[in-house]
């Protein structure tokens, strides 16, 4: 059962060890979902094979993990959540594929093998992108029962798709407000998009699917706004401290490409010390919602953590 409690405290490595299993666990239903969701649209062969080689392709997938915790927490059902999962995950998948085509990041390597483009062309990737995307829109137009409760969900993923891409706009092209001038604030909010509105979409979508109230909706929210912000500063010290085999893909890249990074910008100890603090901003926010909250709060240990 999603958010069964049990005896605290915990070793870390047990702790990291139980977590992994049940985001593995949580994992093989998005992706049965995923495969069943690309069957149906996909039609073409070359654009079928292309999205399930980039959506099936592994990876930690916390994204629609935290959509099934986030809906156990706040008393929902897995089954009325998988359509949100698999939808938010379907659009990470795309962005992935597209963030590493040569014209944007130009990486050859993502989650221990050869990225779509290099693996089929970059016809392929552009267009199993697009089907990824257009997928995602599809699993909650046709799998969400309720359409209020469909509607609702396509708006929450919408936005924070229009977010992550106006993070990747700016990490890639530039064009902040000028209001946003410091390195440090520019970085803040290329985080917070690029990373960070998928994140709390995916963590906001599993409390709506539980028709969480209005202060679970608050609390999952916080929740999120700090994991997210976490996630990225890992990421950051990851490229920094670790090899390409340790981290399944290439670093190293964003100091090469001259990009904002948290180690670059506040250094590696300040960076750390923000993990922390977003790690006692997740914990505070879960604490309300009592036992059911313990998985989450759980999680955010592991991933503040975590060295892939």
């Amino acid at each position: 059962m999603i958010g069964e409690t049990y005896a605290r405290p915990m070793a870390p490595d047990a702790l990291e060890t139980r977590m992994r299993d049940r985001v593995a666990d949580l994992a093989a239903l998005v992706e049965a979902e995923m495969a069943s969701v690309l069957e149906d649209v996909c039609q073409s062969k070359p654009m079928r094979d292309g999205a399930m080689y980039a959506a099936l392709g592994g990876g930690k997938r916390l994204r629609p993990a935290l959509t099934l915790m986030c809906a156990a927490a706040c008393g929902g059902d897995t089954q009325a959540a998988l359509p949100g999962a698999a939808a938010i995950e379907l659009v990470h998948a795309f962005s992935l594929v597209h963030d590493d085509l040569p014209c944007m990041d130009d990486d050859d390597l993502r989650r221990g093998r050869p990225t779509l483009h290099v693996h089929a062309g970059e016809s392929a990737a552009l267009l199993a992108g697009d089907a990824m995307l257009n997928a995602a829109y599809w699993t909650l137009a046709r799998r969400v029962p309720d359409a209020t409760m469909s509607a609702r969900l396509t708006l929450e993923l919408a936005e924070a798709s229009a977010r992550m891409i106006d993070g990747q706009t700016l990490d890639t092209l530039g064009g902040f407000d000028p209001a946003v001038s410091s390195d440090a604030d520019r970085l803040r909010v290329i985080h917070e998009w690029k990373t960070g509105a998928l994140l709390r979409a995916a963590c906001r979508m599993g409390a709506l699917s539980a028709t969480a109230s209005e202060d679970e909706l608050a609390a999952i929210t916080a929740y999120a706004d700090a994991v997210g912000l976490m996630f990225q500063i890992v990421d950051d010290l990851i490229d920094v401290e670790q090899s390409t085999e340790q981290a399944g893909k290439r670093t190293g890249k964003d100091a090469e490409a001259g990009k904002l990074t948290f180690p670059g910008v506040l250094g590696v100890d300040a960076s750390r010390s923000e993990v922390a603090k977003l790690l006692d901003a997740s914990l505070a926010a879960v604490d309300p919602l009592g036992p059911r909250g313990e998985e989450l709060a759980d999680l955010a240990r592991v991933l503040a953590a975590r060295t892939r």
